[in-house]
């Protein structure tokens, strides 16, 4: 009962019924003041015609014609003073004009009563009503709401009704199930690809211990199987690395200094090592963004690892920034197909098994990417190179860009 009186529901019928209650009552009101003021004369007036004077009065009683009654006349001006016929006439005709103004007055103040008692009971009814049809969307979003759970996110509401602020709230609770869903899948994904990516390097460390060591092994053959400890154990720090990196970028940032992303950049593409015959064209104009140096470092680092990894023998990577704030790196290499870009941007996606070699990475090259860039405020687009160059090209621009020194300025 308490939970019925605090519903929305109840405190809309009490809003729409009390206001069509007011409503008829101002009506009634109003009608009921209207008429006491312009009642009596009106009533006067016919009673006035209907009533016959003294002369009439006489002729009735004693058989004779009488004439047609006629209004009661005013005294022509300077007339002597009324004689006691009409002076009783006048009398009459006020008695008779305020007794049924009276009871003209009561019988609509009662029944106006009556109706507006009756209005009251159908307000509250049809506000009862109103106020149901008004919420049933607003219940039909809670119970979907309660029956979520992470087993049937698939749900949806679907609401079927007129466009309006409540169909809005359906469809953008929709959409939030959709991004939920999407989320909840990427989670999972994520979770299962880094127990299997951390999974393998341990069991090939403990299959060259077991194997590998059993028995006397030579001196030449314990070497070889330190090294190959030696490199899985890099492999699975650098995964973890990776992994701890992608994890605090996704946190946003603690804080955030001006950065030279141009010289950043130009120190990033210095540390590394394309392979021969790779042309590394540079168009670095000066470029200054918010943002934490470490991570913005990363992103660099790993866009140039992406672009020197997957490029081919003889090809081109290019390095750009724009005053306007935007960092391009574009790369030849294998032909990507358009509907294969955005999954590449997800955690241990690549455009190939993993074949588990030196050298190959475990796929969050580009996620980090999209992470950090995220964390900054950048909006981040990935596009397939056509073919015969094949690669990628990603551009990132940022928000906002703090205007870079000038050639040739103070600082330069």
């Amino acid at each position: 009962m308490r939970a019925l009186i605090q519903s929305e529901r109840t405190r809309l019928t009490v809003l729409y019924g009390s206001l069509l209650v007011l409503a008829g009552g101002g009506l009634i009101a109003l009608i009921n003041v209207l008429l006491r003021n312009a009642l009596y004369g009106s009533i006067k007036g016919a009673v006035i015609t209907a009533v016959p004077g003294t002369a009439f009065e006489r002729a009735a009683r004693q058989g004779e014609s009488a004439a047609p009654a006629v209004p009661a006349e005013p005294l022509p001006s300077g007339a002597a003073t009324p004689t006691r016929e009409q002076l009783q006439q006048w009398a009459v005709t006020r008695n008779l004009s305020t007794a049924v103004e009276a009871a003209t007055l009561h019988e609509l103040l009662t029944v106006s009563l009556i109706a507006l008692a009756v209005f009251a009971v159908l307000s509250i009814w049809l506000a009862w009503w109103m106020a149901g049809r008004v919420l049933r969307p607003v219940g039909v979003i809670t119970e979907t709401a309660r029956r979520l759970s992470g087993e049937n996110l698939h749900e949806r509401i679907n609401l079927k009704a007129p466009p309006g602020e409540l169909k809005r709230l359906a469809d953008t609770f929709d959409g939030m199930l959709d991004r939920m869903q999407g989320l909840l899948g990427a989670q999972r994904r994520f979770a299962a690809n880094a127990a299997h990516e951390l999974r393998t390097p341990l069991a090939v460390q403990r299959a060259a211990a077991e194997i590998g060591l059993a028995g006397d092994p030579p001196p030449e053959k314990v070497a070889r199987i330190r090294d190959k400890l030696i490199g899985v154990a890099d492999s699975s720090e650098h995964l973890i690395e990776s992994l701890l990196l992608l994890a605090v970028s996704e946190q946003g940032l603690e804080s955030a200094e001006p950065v030279d992303l141009a010289a950043l950049a130009e120190a990033e593409l210095a540390a590394a090592e394309p392979e021969p015959g790779v042309t590394v064209v540079r168009a670095l104009a000066p470029l200054t963004v918010t943002g934490d140096r470490a991570l913005l470092g990363h992103l660099v680092r790993n866009l140039l690892a992406n672009a020197v990894r997957h490029n081919r023998p003889g090809g081109r990577i290019r390095l750009a920034t724009s005053a306007d704030g935007v960092l391009t790196v574009s790369n030849t290499g294998p032909v990507i197909e358009p509907g294969d870009v955005p999954r590449l941007l997800e955690p241990f996606r690549r455009r190939a098994e993993r074949q588990h070699t030196a050298g190959e990475g475990a796929g969050l090259g580009l996620s980090i990417v999209a992470s950090i860039a995220r964390a900054h405020g950048a909006k981040l687009r990935a596009v397939a190179n056509p073919p015969p160059s094949g690669g990628l090209t990603i551009r990132l621009r940022f928000p906002e860009p703090a205007p870079g020194p000038r050639p040739g300025g103070p600082g330069a």
